[in-house]
């Protein structure tokens, strides 16, 4: 059992980029085409996070072309370049399934406002750090 532990151990990403569920995300993806490598961005909304460990997967939705479009992308993959937080959303529930269904308005997600203290509030705007 301990190679099996030792194995996964040394697939796992070490620096892991911090997002949840309902945050709007950019996913840089490593795409191969014969011989040549780029990195294709992907964007949408994390409806959902699966399993854990190695095996760990987040499903992304996005709208192209006003059609529902979902990828599911494995957390340790060496092809993830990077996830970059775009809106991080509030949200109550683990997986948001019932986006699907709504259209439009409804299917927003509300904005996650991070509430900073007047003092260093104050410090950004005139550009002193303390």
């Amino acid at each position: 059992m301990n190679e099996i532990q030792a194995i996964e151990a040394a697939q796992m990403k070490s620096e892991l980029d911090q997002f949840k569920v309902g945050d709007t995300v950019k996913v840089h993806f490593k795409i191969v085409e014969g011989k040549n490598e780029r990195v294709q961005i992907y964007e949408g909304l994390v409806i959902a996070m699966k399993n854990s460990k190695v095996g760990k997967t987040f499903t992304v939705r996005k709208i192209s072309y006003s059609i529902g479009v979902e990828r599911v992308f494995p957390l340790h993959s060496p092809r993830i370049v990077k996830v970059e937080v775009v809106r991080p959303g509030k949200v109550r529930r683990a997986k948001l399934y019932y986006i699907r269904q709504k259209i439009g308005k409804g299917a927003k997600i509300k904005e996650l406002i991070i509430k900073k203290s007047a003092k260093s509030a104050a410090a950004l705007v005139t550009g002193q750090e303390s």
